[in-house]
Order: structure tokens, then sequence, then C-alpha cells
């Protein structure tokens, strides 16, 4: 018997059209798997429109809704497809990862660089990639399936504007290869801990505050003000001037201990950060409290914590704790 798929439809340039100001979502969904005809040999797919969004505009309460969608419809179907666009898909992937854990369903998201009604255009081999992904006996969990790669949904990142080679795996294997006759996997994904759970809160007041050569400290108390949490994409493997150090540390004795969190990444995608490799970045343990990130990708830092400062009654030890461990068993972090 045929498995049941769902298509989510987001917009993104997999559904998008020219106008006189570019392209822009058009598509419908049904427009949209109309262009795959074959893949009702594969499959029994259905389709829903969410959004017809460019993802520039993808937010969290997108995912919020994505999430409580796929809730909704999780037991009516085998699997899911989510047709997004590519500019914030790292981060839809990385938030659904948190947002839904121990699902022993597929739940994977997919677009194209160039959309599907051109004649030239990755769209359908990446819709049919995802069909055989999600076919797969093993296939669990959130993940994104892009020119081949099966990539686990919190170590996915964009990394070429228009090639269709776009993703790649940080720091961690790819799940596995998509053949045309299959996938060829190199990590035989984990059981889910229990039945699967959905979570429906973010805290969403978070700034991302990337350091440049001579930034300003001023920045900082207007910063701490409006937002919960600050991650400071930092300079190799963790180091700050130490004047913003130090600035940060005198505006952090504003606040109670639990009421700000930082969160130190690097801007380099590849190995991670060790805030103490260097005496610069060494002196920082001395000045404040600060959550790091190791070698997770950015996107799955801001949405980890997110969904972490969103749970209720946990202060900053049970969000440190959280931070640094595996929340879901398809995280891999």
């Amino acid at each position: 018997m045929k498995k049941n798929l769902l298509f989510i439809t987001t917009g993104g340039t997999i559904a998008s059209a020219k106008t006189p100001q570019g392209l822009a979502p058009a598509l419908s969904s049904e427009e949209l798997l109309a262009r795959m005809p074959e893949l009702d040999e594969l499959c029994q797919p259905a389709t829903r429109a969410l959004y017809s969004i460019d993802s520039t505009n993808m937010s969290p309460a997108h995912w919020l809704r994505l999430a409580d969608t796929i809730r909704q419809e999780y037991d009516a179907y085998d699997g899911f497809i989510v047709c997004h666009g590519t500019d914030t898909m790292a981060h839809t992937a990385a938030a659904l990862s948190y947002l839904i854990q121990d699902a022993g369903k597929p739940i994977i998201l997919t677009g194209a660089q160039k959309p599907i009604s051109w004649e030239i255009t990755d769209a359908k081999k990446n819709l049919r990639d995802s069909v055989l992904c999600a076919l797969d006996a093993a296939s669990r969990g959130v993940m994104v399936v892009f020119d081949g790669l099966v990539i686990a949904g919190t170590r996915a990142k964009k990394v070429k504007t228009y090639s269709y080679d776009a993703f790649t795996s940080i720091n961690f294997p790819c799940l596995a290869h998509v053949r045309e006759d299959g996938l060829v996997r190199y990590i035989e994904p984990p059981a889910p801990a229990g039945p699967v759970r959905f979570y429906n809160a973010l805290n969403q007041k978070l700034f991302l505050l990337k350091l440049t050569p001579g930034l300003s400290p001023a920045i900082l108390a207007p910063v701490l003000e409006l937002y919960d949490c600050i991650v400071i994409e930092s300079f190799g493997v963790g180091g700050m001037p130490d004047l913003l150090a130090r600035e940060l540390a005198a505006a952090l004795r504003g606040y109670a201990a639990h009421e700000k969190i930082i969160l130190l990444a690097t801007q380099v995608p590849y190995e991670g950060s060790n805030v103490g490799v260097y005496a610069v970045g060494g002196q920082l343990k001395k000045q404040f409290r600060f959550l790091e990130a190791r070698d997770m990708t950015l996107e799955a830092c801001c949405a980890k914590i997110m969904w972490l400062m969103g749970q209720p009654g946990l202060d900053y030890a049970a969000i440190e704790r959280g931070f640094y461990s595996r929340i879901n068993f398809d995280t891999y972090l």
C-alpha cells in the first residue's frame, strides 16, 4: 500500500513566478504538485497550503503554526514534506526539531533554487528525493533534503545563493544520500524516546549581535533592555574585544542572574567555538556568565534557546542544563 504523504506549501522560490518586481510566490499547493504527476506512482500525495510568502518573511509565529498544522494532521499521514523557501529553511528546520519531538514519522523540508515552473529547475529532483526519503522505513524526525543530501534539521545551513548544492551539514555527517531508487544511509537514526510531543511556545525576545572590529559598546544597554537573550557572533573560537566585554559585564550587573542570557557563538561556520583557548576568551568567564554554542549551527542555537526560554518555570540553571543536553533524538546535539 502506498504511503500517504502531506505536502505543506509555504511559498518560496519553488512556487514562484516572474513579476515586474522579481520572483514572487504564485503557485497554489495544487498547482505545485500538478507539476509532478509522477509522484502518484510513489505515494498517495495530498496538499495543504499554509502560506504563500517569500521565506525572508518567515517568523517564529509561522513556525508555531506550521508545527501545529503537523500536530493536527499527524495521525492521518505517514510523513510530511514542507515546501519552503531556501533563505530561512535552516532556521525553520531547527525550530521544528525542538517544537516537534520524538516524531516517529519523517518531517522533511525542501525547496528549490529555481521555480518548478521553469524548464530548467532543481525543484522536481528535490521533491522526488524528498518523497524517496519519506518512503524509507528508517526515516523519522526533522530533515532537510536538498540536491540529494539528507541533513539533520539542526545541522543544515545554506551556504550558496544560486547553486543547486545550496545546503551543507555543519559539524556533522549527512544522514544519507538519495539515489535513483532510494537512500544510501550513513547514520541510522535512533528510536524516539517515546510518543511524539508537540510544543507551542517560543520566547522570541532574542537579539543576534554580530561583532565587527570597533563595534561601539553603546549598543549593549538598549539591546539588554529590550531582549531576554543576546546571541553574540564572536570572532574565531570565541574572542570578544576587551572594551565590549567590560561594558557587557557592567550592563549585566543591573539585572538578576536569571533575567538575561548571553550566548556566545562564532562567525566561523565549521569546527565550533571554544572560548577558553585564548586569554582574551578565558577572561570572559571571569566577567559574566554565558552559554557557548560549541559546534552547533547558529540557526540551531537560536531555535534551541528560544524554545528553552519559552518553557514555563525554567530558571537559568535549568536552561543551561537543557542547552547542553540532547533535547530530541534527531537533534544530534
